[in-house]
């Protein structure tokens, strides 16, 4: 009948669509995307710690032989347990807070996932151990970490992971016997959900695995359930209808409960709990929305408890009536050498952090907390920020520096930069003490990680560095087109395009050198069909933001797409040769070849990608697709069933699978394919038209209804025009 096998299409989609007989291009969607004076210690000594409260202090006790379990809770401000006066109930946390102490002062390094959860478990801060951002680094794995340590001194480890920034690509695996980070089990049919998972699955997991051991163990739980975007379960959703990030912490509270009564219900030996947040959240502060940008208190200020116990009982006799809490100034790089201490392990002498079992208040109060926050300026192009906490005084090193007491100005309002002239002499010099390098250059990110930092709000791109910035380029000045990017996210999943276009574009005039702002410019186009606009958009970028491997990738990838072979091809070939280049610059070529009919160069390219990363299932799809198309069916069906075994949910090599079996007489199987490809990404078109119109011509009318109805009303005109009304008049005609 009609049915066709979709021809030689690239995919048009943000999620992983791709083209059932032609190479699929990297997917290109985007979701996104909270005193005294420093010196009067310095110089004074103790004096000045007279205005702290008396703290109430706990005996921490060490033994050898203790279990030892770590909760990180991702994006918990430290204000934002009940306990600290949060909106939140979280009596399981405020139980561990009352059993032990809470450490109501204490700092992060950097307000995003992955530098921070690497400070948690180095010990150093990140321009020690080289970690800036989610996107682009590594942590080697010559650096020592909490888990290696432990496992050298006879510990099970195992850690228990709820979203992709944490990744076992990323390095914290080092040192783990189990290191799970299968998110599998929770990938939705519909979007990227599946880079993270509910906190109760991973309590649950954990466990379980706890239950088993036998010896001494050390476990690590990270939990990503209060992270943008907020959307707790029943009943918390109904609970905190107005307040859904407290829903978020709320469930995230009770979730947590079974793995800290396993916990307090060690009979063989002590157990200690460490609980900290790896940053914070702003929630609007300072024109904020979520963080990553500032390192404002609201993102910097971090809850930390510990806590010790032993059948069912704190190990240092009943809880006080009131909660111990102390005002001493900690921090991240803190928990390595506490837990080690504990544990009676040697602390590495390089590590700068203190044990909070031997910590003074004098050594609180002289000590410095360096902390940084470089996405904006890694991806963006913007001012980079460093600065210190010194006691309850914050320095802000930006082109508008800022300076605040918190003991007086905890949410930041009056900076003091210009009435503290001798203060900003000797915070500027604590911070110069630190000598923090530049970034080392990034790695390019395959297209899968990418996406799937995408996926929870983590963009990256390639912005042109600079040796100097003037107060333009500081981020006070520029936080409102942080804000315009995220409306223009939540126009195009809504589907918008066309007002999420004029947003960007509205971006683009007001900040010419923001390479990343013109790919998503460039990326709404191209999805609104307009392929010269995208193509002038990106020579734009080539000329006002710099060209890079990422932008010049992306052009040639449009002018392939557009006919435009042989400047393509010249491009490409460009793109690859630079430093920056990754696997999207290479997947690209391997299309442009194909598309220019040079089957055997595109395989090459494709297996170039292969070469330095065997499991990258969209190479192997890639490779089905132009076998395919050069007829031979069988080599490209071994190469399709080789990316589906490489993952089971990359929706594309299903549908070029349906081509192949359908074309070797398999005619169930083609039809099992195309519906398993409309299943995991219902926005893959050329699957749908397969499947519905193969459906018909089986004369399962009322089960091809459904898809045929989807492809009318859902499909992209631009793109599938000519096939939306021939599947419109075969509607007309169907039998109701």
């Amino acid at each position: 009948m009609m049915s066709r096998k979709k021809p030689a299409r690239p995919a048009r989609t943000q999620r992983q669509g791709a083209a059932a007989t032609s190479p699929t291009r990297s997917p290109l969607g985007f979701r996104w995307l909270v005193a005294v004076w420093a010196v009067l210690v310095v110089v004074g000594g103790v004096a000045g710690w007279w205005f702290w409260p008396r703290d109430a202090h706990l005996e921490l006790i060490r033994a050898a032989d203790q279990n030892v379990l770590v909760v990180t809770i991702d994006t918990m401000r430290g204000d934002a347990l009940g306990a600290a006066g949060g909106a939140a109930s979280t009596p399981n946390l405020d139980r561990l807070a009352k059993d032990g102490i809470r450490y109501d002062f204490a700092h992060a390094h950097a307000p995003l996932t992955l530098p921070s959860h690497v400070s948690i478990f180095t010990g150093l801060y990140p321009f020690q151990h080289g970690v800036r951002e989610n996107s682009g680094f590594r942590l080697a794995s010559s650096v020592p970490t909490l888990a290696t340590i432990l496992k050298a001194r006879g510990y099970s480890t195992g850690a228990f992971i709820g979203a992709f920034p944490l990744d076992s690509q990323f390095g914290l695996d080092s040192g783990f016997d189990t290191y799970d980070d299968q998110l599998n089990e929770v990938r939705g049919p519909v979007d990227f959900a599946y880079s993270e998972r509910r906190a109760d699955i991973v309590v649950s997991t954990a466990t379980k695995w706890i239950q088993t051991q036998r010896g001494k163990w050390f476990v690590w739980v990270h939990v990503y359930d209060p992270h943008a975007p907020y959307k707790p379960p029943e009943p918390y959703l109904s609970q905190y209808r107005s307040n859904p990030y407290a829903g978020e912490v709320a469930f995230t509270d009770a979730a947590l409960g079974p793995l800290l009564d396993i916990a307090r219900a060690s009979t063989d030996r002590q157990t200690m709990v460490v609980v900290t947040g790896d940053h914070g959240e702003s929630l609007g502060e300072h024109g904020e929305a979520t963080h990553g940008v500032f390192a404002y208190e609201a993102t910097l200020r971090v809850p930390l408890l510990v806590a010790q116990y032993r059948n069912g009982r704190p190990t240092a006799g009943e809880p006080p009536a009131s909660p111990r809490v102390s005002q001493w100034p900690v921090q991240h790089v803190d928990i390595v050498p506490t837990v080690l201490d504990l544990v009676q392990a040697e602390t590495p002498k390089a590590l700068p952090g203190r044990s909070l079992a031997s910590l003074t208040r004098a050594e609180a109060a002289r000590r410095a907390s360096y902390f940084e926050s470089l996405s904006a300026y890694l991806n963006r192009g913007w001012a980079p920020l460093y600065g210190v906490v010194v006691d309850h005084q914050k320095f802000i090193s930006l082109p508008i520096p800022e300076l605040y007491d918190l003991s007086a100005d905890g949410t930041e309002r009056t900076n003091r930069i210009d009435s503290s002239g001798d203060q900003r002499r000797v915070l500027e010099a604590r911070l110069k003490d630190f000598g923090p390098t530049e970034p080392a250059a990034r790695r390019a990110e395959t297209a899968a990680t990418a996406e799937r930092l995408r996926a929870l709000g983590y963009t990256s791109g390639t912005a042109r560095l600079r040796s100097r910035y003037s107060e333009n380029d500081d981020p006070k000045r520029l936080i409102d087109l942080d804000s315009d990017m995220q409306r223009g996210i939540v126009a195009f999943q809504e589907g918008r395009t066309r007002e999420a276009e004029a947003i960007y574009a509205g971006v683009v005039s007001r900040r010419q050198d923001m390479g990343i702002a013109y790919l998503h410019l460039a990326f709404l186009q191209s999805e609104l069909g307009d392929l010269p606009r995208a193509i002038a958009t990106l020579r734009d970028a080539r000329q006002k933001a710099d060209s890079s491997a990422e932008i010049d990738s992306r052009l040639g990838m449009y002018l392939s797409e557009s006919g435009a072979g042989a400047e393509a091809l010249t491009l490409l070939q460009h793109a690859v040769s630079l430093p920056d280049a990754g696997v999207d610059a290479w997947n690209a070529l391997g299309i442009a070849y194909s598309r220019a009919g040079r089957s055997a160069d595109a395989i090459d390219t494709f297996r170039k990608i292969l070469a330095t990363d065997a499991r990258n299932a969209m190479a192997w799809q890639n490779i089905g697709s132009v076998h395919l198309a050069a007829g031979n069916i069988q080599a490209a069906r071994e190469a399709l069933a080789q990316a589906i075994a490489i993952d089971p949910a990359w929706a594309a090599a299903y549908t070029g699978l349906g081509v192949a079996e359908m074309r070797l007489g398999r005619r169930p199987a083609a039809i099992a394919a195309w519906t398993r490809a409309v299943e995991l990404n219902p926005s893959d078109f050329d699957a749908l038209f397969n499947l519905a119109t193969e459906l018909v011509t089986d004369g399962k009318t009322r089960e091809a209804r459904p898809y045929l109805e989807r492809f009318v009303s859902s499909a992209p005109p631009m793109a599938y025009a000519k096939d939306i009304e021939r599947l419109r008049g075969l509607l007309a005609r169907l039998p109701q």
